[in-house]
């Protein structure tokens, strides 16, 4: 597996790798997506078996401009017209009916698919030198910790790709903001970097959750998912389950905003907590700990995606 410095050298030789049904890692504005033709099924199933993804997970398509979405889309409804006109490029995914040119495999055997223009220079000029959308999930091994920066790519999936683009960390530092656009509500399926607030702002109104059972129209859904290989403990008073976890003998670090015993400090700035967030767990999954507790942030709507990400990091934990 080739990490390369970003140049157009660089991108010309990723795109080359896109075209021929290979992988590459990119960045964007939130984390490192792991890209394919999203047109080509069975390079799709090479990000599934590098990854170790479930088929029932669908990934997101990234394209370099709104223009390009009924490549990828039957229709475009008002809600994603929408959404598109204030938050492209950036950290919104919508979900809209697919066309009949992406394979099934992308869409978890669905009727939807989940598109969004990626912030990010080197993002998008590596879709238009390829020249078809790029299906992309984080570029990690599935239910482990999102990459923020190539080392991490390099790190979880060498030798089950061919090249990683070095654009240096991404800004976001948390997935897409996932909502399904096909009706006039639009539903938040992912909260991310694109608050509830902000999208009840273009549309009046936003709803959480799937409209119905049925095939899964967005990544995320797994309770089990951004985890370190470390368990996590998330605790109200982390001060308290650090001082329990130490006397039963074990090796503990905690994060957390301004705590008394061993631990990690990380902003009480949403946004900057984000940013941060898996950058800092996987430094300390290096770390050979026995437990990362971390401090639950505020049960308040700002902190939605990052409570979201903590939860599923947690799960199945001890």
């Amino acid at each position: 597996m080739e990490v390369a410095a970003t140049n157009p050298e660089a991108v010309a030789r990723a795109a080359d790798v896109i075209r021929a049904g290979g992988l590459v890692a990119f960045p964007t504005e939130t984390v490192y997506g792991l890209g394919a033709n999203a047109l080509d099924a069975a390079a799709v199933a090479r990000i599934f078996e590098a990854k170790g993804r479930p088929a029932t997970n669908p990934v997101i398509v990234h394209v370099a401009d709104v223009s390009e979405v009924l490549n990828v889309a039957s229709t475009w409804p008002e809600t994603a017209a929408r959404l598109a006109a204030r938050f492209w490029p950036g950290p919104l995914t919508v979900v809209v009916p697919k066309a009949d040119a992406v394979p099934p495999i992308v869409t978890a055997n669905g009727p939807t698919v989940a598109v969004r223009c990626p912030n990010h220079a080197v993002a998008r000029d590596l879709i238009r030198a390829a020249g078809v959308p790029i299906a992309a999930p984080s570029a990690n091994r599935s239910t482990e910790l999102s990459p923020t920066r190539a080392e991490h790519v390099a790190k979880g999936l060498a030798g089950r790709i061919d090249l990683v683009l070095d654009g240096g960390p991404c800004a976001g530092g948390i997935e897409s903001t996932v909502v399904d656009a096909t009706g006039d509500v639009p539903h938040i399926l992912r909260p991310g970097l694109v608050t509830a607030a902000q999208i009840a702002e273009v549309c009046g109104a936003v709803e959480f959750g799937a409209k119905g059972a049925g095939v899964s129209r967005s990544p995320g859904q797994m309770a089990k998912h951004y985890s370190p290989r470390t368990p996590v403990v998330l605790a109200d008073d982390a001060d308290a389950e650090h001082r329990r976890l130490k006397d039963l003998g074990l090796r503990v670090i905690s994060v957390g905003f301004d705590l008394v015993f061993d631990y990690q400090y990380i902003s009480d700035d949403p946004a900057e907590y984000a940013a941060d967030l898996y950058a800092v767990l996987h430094q300390l999954d290096d770390g050979r700990f026995d437990r990362i507790v971390i401090e639950m942030p505020p049960d308040e709507p700002e902190w939605a995606a990052v409570r979201d990400r903590l939860t599923r990091a947690a799960a199945g934990g001890a």
